[in-house]
């Protein structure tokens, strides 16, 4: 009867033993940390939002107002995103607020002028920034022809806000991505509309934006809507020629 009653005390001492190593483990263990520009997990995976930690603290501070294809959306990293890409290169402090499914009236924090605190035009205006990238315009053709007049109307609300609250600030406004081979008419309208906004506020205005993916599957990412590394790659270069014809 010994044995017994023998065996059921080691088992008993191994399972506390067991329990003290995991009470030990998880006291050295890192604990996940929230990201402040995302809410996820720190090590989880891909992580994009706003850069808040500048390179150089002389260097410009240079804000994207855009949707998931300045946010990176389908990348890998959001290193390898095109905004992040030429920052880098260029030694800029990247701030980029930008939103998945974001547009001038889709997916929108607030109603131009009512801008709230959480709006994408409200964040770049308190960073500060000494360069402004405007690429926003492609889930606005979900909301058309219905939302027309709305639409153009928050373009120009949007780009006049932020030529008066940044009037030092040198705009860069991109023609609207697209991501399909196929063109809806409502595509050539609202890129019409951001040409003519980024005229009537003195803006640099980059063209043949919404052609630079088209016709090459392969640069696209699983989801069949975002680039993969190597069409952001792609949108880098592209980028980094009309940057420089800018002299940027």
């Amino acid at each position: 009867m010994r044995k017994p009653l023998i065996l059921v005390v080691l088992v008993a001492v191994a399972a506390a033993a067991a329990v003290l190593v995991a009470i030990a483990f998880a006291a050295i263990a890192p604990t996940p940390t929230l990201r402040a520009d995302t809410g996820t997990a720190a090590g989880s995976g891909p992580q994009s939002g706003p850069s808040t930690a500048p390179l150089d603290p002389n260097a410009p501070v240079v804000a994207f107002y855009g949707d998931s294809y300045t946010l990176g959306t389908g990348a890998s990293d959001p290193a390898l995103r095109w905004s992040s890409v030429i920052s880098a290169e260029r030694g800029w402090n990247e701030f980029n607020p930008s939103v998945n499914g974001l547009g001038f009236v889709n997916n929108r924090a607030s109603t131009p002028p009512d801008y709230s605190a959480s709006d994408e035009v409200s964040q770049v205006i308190a960073a500060d920034p000494d360069i402004v990238f405007i690429t926003m315009g492609l889930n606005d053709n979900f909301s058309m022809p219905q939302r027309a007049d709305d639409i153009r109307s928050a373009i120009r609300t949007d780009f006049s806000t932020l030529r008066t609250e940044l009037p030092e600030a040198r705009i860069v406004v991109v023609e609207p991505f697209w991501y399909t081979d196929a063109r809806p008419d409502s595509v050539e309208q609202i890129i019409g509309w951001v040409h003519d906004e980024a005229d009537a506020i003195g803006a640099d205005y980059i063209a043949g934006a919404s052609h630079w993916i088209e016709g090459h599957p392969e640069w696209m990412a699983a989801d069949g809507l975002h680039p993969n590394d190597a069409g952001y790659a792609a949108m880098a270069t592209r980028m980094n020629e009309e940057l420089a014809r800018l002299g940027l």
